[in-house]
């Protein structure tokens, strides 16, 4: 495979990929502040895995500016050690600004953290929910979603969405609705006695709920009796 051994360089092939419609659809889905230039996820992807292992620390620490950059840059620190991923953790959360760049940069970490689940979850997650900003939020909602949906976790996943249900930032609503929608799905009854006692409000739980009956993992009968609590 081809490298890419400089910034300037990442940043020409970037260029090189963008296409105007991709551009034109990825502005119109993300409410990103960074400049778009239009180049496709998988583009991106393959950009990241043309960077050399021991050049990986040096591009980590240009300063992204288009939000594929963004997105490369997190691609990229995925790729580190478990240790090493956590001291450039934060240093990506700063440039996320829309729920691409999160959710991306989550599914590619999610491998590391799934192996450092209860490290990760005392170092990180707890940080990133009590913090005030929306995406930081967003960021340890999809980290629960995407790592931690299992026995062991539901009762800590619950406690938690019933502090931030009074939140009144989109995406954060929004990652509610996903994490209770993916323990539902895994954890039918467990999550069903949540809801039913939970004092979610009406936006959280409806959403909750149009969420789930959009599973295809979910019977229909079970998707009668959840639209029957909708508030």
């Amino acid at each position: 495979m081809e490298k890419i051994t400089n910034y300037i360089e990442l940043k020409r092939l970037l260029e090189q990929s963008a296409d105007d419609k991709c551009r034109d659809f990825t502005m119109k889905i993300c409410s990103t502040g960074h400049p778009v230039l239009g180049v496709k996820v998988p583009r991106i992807r393959e950009c990241a895995k043309k960077v050399p292992s021991e050049k990986i620390n040096e591009f980590i620490a240009a300063h992204p500016s288009a939000y594929e950059e963004v997105l490369l840059r997190g691609f990229l620190i995925a790729r580190l050690s478990y240790e090493e991923m956590l001291k450039e953790f934060d240093t990506q959360i700063k440039y996320i600004d829309d729920w691409s760049t999160c959710d991306l940069f989550c599914s590619a970490v999610g491998k590391l953290v799934r192996k450092n689940k209860e490290d990760f979850l005392e170092r990180k997650i707890k940080k990133l929910l009590s913090c005030k900003k929306e995406f930081t939020t967003r960021v340890g909602l999809v980290l629960l979603k995407c790592c931690y949906v299992e026995t062991d976790y539901l009762k800590f996943i619950f406690d938690t969405t019933d502090k931030l249900s009074s939140s009144e930032e989109y995406y954060v609503k929004m990652g509610l609705a996903w994490l209770i929608s993916e323990c539902f799905v895994k954890f039918p009854t467990a999550t069903m006695e949540y809801l039913l006692r939970s004092k979610l409000p009406k936006w959280t739980l409806n959403k909750t709920i149009s969420k789930i009956c959009d599973s295809y993992r979910v019977d229909k009968e079970t998707k009668k009796l959840l639209r029957a609590i909708k508030k």
